[in-house]
């Protein structure tokens, strides 16, 4: 099956001479949600823009259910739900009108069921009379994404929705999200919430300075990369490092009486056995010893960090 959406050697540079997006291609299959990070500036909300058709690129193509953004802009559009970074909403209509009416201005008939449906989901229909200056900032949110659901898209974009949002919404949004795939709608996201994309995502992307770094299956990049640690408490505090455990390249913390060893879960031995062998030799008694897996957040600070 083609992908729902294929990014080919894609580039925007601005006149100003800034180039945000580098030779960037990637393939989203359709139904499953990609989580996009990177730090600010890295290019994710120029990538949205052109895929939405917002931004033209100055090379490269993007198609979206096979239709060319910028050659057959309406079709694509059609397709596409954007939930931008902005609160950019009419101060003085009321929600059911601005819902309604974004899915007007997409093609789509009236459908006061869908309208409603929408707005349940999100918490908002005992909002419908309201007007928009009314609501709070976390409600406006809830209105943008009720527009941007409002004509049925394929392809949904959440660009940093989360951000300046109360948790209560922040679940909600999830919980429409997790709907909306069993659906069939393919879902890619923005986010500085790290533990967000680990807990939703199917797959992860990583992007800095206008370039694709790496977009792998979550579980697979966490099996790859993802490295443990190895708590080790001490019976009796030390204040250095044996040289006979220099090898190691342990860390001393709490004041002496824990000591941290690193290993890479995917090496084909961890040295834990020969470490620990060669504490004992030492003459260093263990109170205690636990690991910990390290998360999408270390993983994603370690190859900005590395690509920079």
């Amino acid at each position: 099956m083609a992908p729902i959406v294929s990014v080919s050697n894609l580039v925007k540079t601005y006149a100003s001479g800034f180039q945000a997006l580098k030779d960037v291609s990637l393939d989203i299959e359709e139904g499953e949600i990609l989580a996009l990070l990177g730090p600010n500036g890295a290019g994710k909300t120029t990538l949205i823009s052109i895929i939405c058709g917002i931004v033209n690129p100055t090379s490269g193509t993007v198609l979206v259910g096979g239709h060319d953004v910028v050659k057959d802009f309406r079709a694509t559009r059609s397709m596409i739900g954007l939930v931008p970074q902005e609160l950019t909403t009419d101060q003085f209509e009321t929600v059911w009108n601005t819902v309604s009416f974004s899915r007007g201005l997409h093609g789509k008939k009236p459908n006061p069921a869908h309208i409603e449906k929408v707005l349940r989901d999100l918490s908002l229909y005992d909002k419908k009379d309201n007007m928009l200056r009314e609501l709070s900032g976390g409600m406006k949110r809830r209105v943008l994404i009720a527009k941007a659901l409002s004509h049925e898209p394929r392809v949904l974009f959440l660009d940093e929705p989360t951000a300046g949002v109360d948790v209560n919404l922040r679940k909600d949004m999830w919980q429409v999200v997790e709907k909306l795939r069993e659906t069939g709608v393919t879902i890619i996201l923005t986010t500085h919430y790290i533990e967000e994309a680990e807990e939703i995502a199917d797959r992860v992307g990583v992007i800095n300075g206008g370039k694709i770094l790496l977009i792998e299956d979550k579980k697979d990049l966490m099996k790859k990369l993802g490295r443990k640690e190895l708590r080790v408490d001490l019976q009796e505090p030390v204040s250095a490092i044996p040289e006979t455990l220099s090898s190691y390249d342990l860390k001393i913390e709490d004041g002496g009486n824990s000591l941290i060893y690193d290993y890479n879960t995917a090496g084909e031995r961890t040295g834990i056995t020969t470490l620990l062998t060669a504490l004992a030799e030492a003459g260093i008694r263990l109170k205690d010893i636990s690991t910990r897996q390290s998360s999408l957040e270390d993983i994603f600070v370690e190859l900005v960090g590395a690509k920079a």
